[in-house]
């Protein structure tokens, strides 16, 4: 790591000196390196990006929070492609928060002057068991929280923005919020249902994990030390469904995309990009490979996710979601040997994100008559990847241990009761997926 102490510490006077800091209008919750990439990098674009700062709350830990206070919310955004590496300094992060800090998140959703609240809290987080009597426990929870102090301060309509791989987020963040609401106080449930708004959206930017080597090379070609930057590729997309009550960023600027119907959108983006990903992720790793790059060089990975793409497109019929040039893109974007996305960081969450990547696509081939044998192979490669490996990052995790002391059928069928009962209590499923685990079982690298 270079820690060449005579380099200046990136900071908002450095960058933008005599300039004044955007007033907070946007609260998020999920500071992490895909929303700095992505929703901070589209608010610096806007044409009124002076009007709009963030105050960004952290999930788990406080770290980003206190590196990213240090340096006044400014990070650099690395975009990495294949003939080399770009840098672009962000400021539209103007607080940087410990998410435990419920206080300040109340006080700032209660002011007047926040009219967004943006979500990438992860897919896991919309689960049932959000509903919990602790409102410090889950981010939706200290959601509901903040918005019960706006009714009370009579702060006006809000919009919350969902930026998580579901299926319809602003719809799953509207029931989630609605149902710890009603919980805890069927009057703000009420309020919630006519003051805000829950807009859906879907987001593209492949963001891996920043290493300290990528620190080094924004020391090197920038000539300031950032502990926070974050690397990512040149391609973005943003498409967004739904109303702003208090207004918002002309995101549209940076290319953002509002429209009506976000349906065919969410399904392109979860079949195809992020099923494809959770293919390479269980396939590689089962197969010894550690980037999705790796992955994609190997035919019988590569040849799985061509045959899920083929399936998932005969119901992405809409001529504007241009599905032949997205896979091409994408081949592209994956093929990028410069960007290490890790598979084991895909890999995570597997029993959430195949209910959305596998199961549609599953049941609508079956419904027409179809084996649906490439969706089946994701599972099967996901079973594959759960019998060769005891790290296991999943909110079932326990549950699937369990399942693994099982033998043949009987452990896959457990496995797949973590993400459909009803595909696992069907015997000729069960019997599909697990003739594709011999494929896989064969060239098992792990222990």
């Amino acid at each position: 790591m270079n820690d060449d102490q005579t380099l200046p510490r990136l900071s908002r006077a450095m960058e933008f000196p005599g300039l004044p800091v955007p007033p907070v209008r946007i609260v998020h919750l999920g500071l992490g390196a895909f929303h700095r990439s992505h929703q901070a990098w589209y608010t610096q674009h806007a044409g009124d990006s002076a009007d709009w700062g963030i105050a960004a709350f952290t999930g788990r830990r406080p770290d980003a929070a206190e590196v990213l206070s240090a340096q006044g919310g400014m990070f650099t955004v690395v975009e990495r492609s294949g003939n080399g590496d770009s840098f672009e300094v962000v400021g539209s992060i103007v607080e940087a928060v410990d998410g435990a800090d419920v206080g300040r998140l109340v006080e700032l959703v209660a002011a007047p002057a926040t009219a967004l609240i943006t979500l990438t809290i992860t897919e896991a987080a919309y689960a049932a068991d959000t509903v919990q009597s602790d409102t410090s426990s889950t981010p939706l929870a200290r959601l509901v929280t903040a918005l019960a102090a706006r009714m009370a301060a009579g702060g006006g309509p809000i919009a919350v923005v969902s930026c998580d791989n579901l299926a319809e987020n602003g719809t799953v963040a509207r029931s989630t919020v609605a149902a710890i609401a009603e919980d805890s106080d069927p009057a703000l449930a009420t309020w919630i249902e006519a003051n805000v708004s829950f807009v859906s959206t879907s987001v593209d930017r492949i963001t891996p994990r920043t290493t300290t080597s990528d620190l080094d090379v924004v020391a090197d070609a920038c000539g300031y030390r950032d502990a926070a930057p974050v690397v990512t590729e040149p391609f973005r997309n943003w498409i967004l469904s739904g109303e702003f009550p208090a207004g918002r960023p002309r995101w549209e600027d940076a290319g953002a995309v509002f429209v009506d119907d976000i349906e065919p959108y969410e399904n392109r983006k979860l079949w195809l990009l992020n099923g494809a990903h959770s293919i390479l992720a269980y396939a590689g790793l089962v197969r010894g490979h550690s980037t999705v790059a790796e992955a994609l060089s190997d035919d019988l990975c590569r040849d799985a996710v061509e045959a899920f793409w083929d399936e998932a497109a005969r119901h992405l019929s809409d001529e504007e979601l241009a599905i032949p040039a997205y896979r091409r893109a994408l081949l592209e974007r994956f093929g990028n040997s410069r960007i290490a996305h890790h598979l084991t960081q895909i890999a995570m969450d597997g029993t959430t994100k195949l209910r959305m990547r596998a199961l549609p696509v599953l049941a609508a081939e079956r419904a027409a008559g179809r084996s649906g044998d490439g969706a089946a192979r994701m599972i099967a490669a996901w079973v594959a990847y759960l019998s060769s490996t005891t790290d296991i990052h999943d909110p079932l995790a326990i549950k699937m241990q369990d399942a693994k002391t099982l033998d043949g059928e009987h452990r896959t069928a457990a496995l797949l009761a973590l993400i459909s009962t009803e595909l696992a209590n069907d015997a000729a499923a069960v019997s599909q997926i697990h003739r594709q685990l011999d494929s896989f079982a064969a060239t098992t690298t792990h222990a």
